[in-house]
């Protein structure tokens, strides 16, 4: 592999910051797989920050509103992802704060009638059942969860968190 100095890995590292927004960690890895040193790369790291290349919380806000419109997760799993990115928890907790209650809710409510016409179960029950398990998996909250699937079933049902 050839050996880069150190302003080419700068320049690598900002053209890879232009292209979309990205946090420090996936600057990290990308320098690392070009060969940087850590010392190396910490440096570069600290100019681009110094040059608002990368930001933490306006990378976190972008990731925020683009996992929430284009991929419809739920609060839970986008918390989930930014940490596994190591993203600090006041700036997750100031990005999701950004997302609108009502938009929020609206657009559970939308993807739950959705894919309820899209699932067979044995009974009522079954298909809630179902929908639950589906907006969970999608990072939605329980409570919320149920109070969207209350107007779609005749019946109401009670789920403890363990489905």
């Amino acid at each position: 592999m050839k050996q880069r100095n150190e302003s080419e890995l700068l320049r690598l590292a900002a053209v890879y910051c232009s292209s979309c927004e990205r946090c420090i960690a996936e600057v990290r890895k990308k320098l690392t797989v070009a060969g940087a040193s850590p010392e190396v790369t910490e440096r570069i790291i600290a100019r681009l920050l110094e040059e608002k290349f990368v930001d933490e919380s306006r990378f976190c806000r972008s990731f925020v509103m683009d996992k929430f419109r284009f991929n419809g997760w739920g609060g839970i799993r986008i918390r989930h992802e930014l940490q596994q990115k190591g993203i600090a928890a006041p700036v997750i907790a100031e990005a999701l704060g950004e997302l609108e209650e009502e938009a929020y809710r609206s657009a559970l409510a939308e993807m739950l009638h959705a894919k309820k016409r899209t699932i067979n179960g044995r009974s009522e029950y079954d298909v809630f059942l179902k929908l639950y398990r589906y907006a969970r998996s999608r990072g939605f909250e329980g409570a919320l969860i149920s109070s969207c699937l209350k107007p779609l079933f005749s019946e109401t049902y009670d789920v403890d968190e363990e489905v």
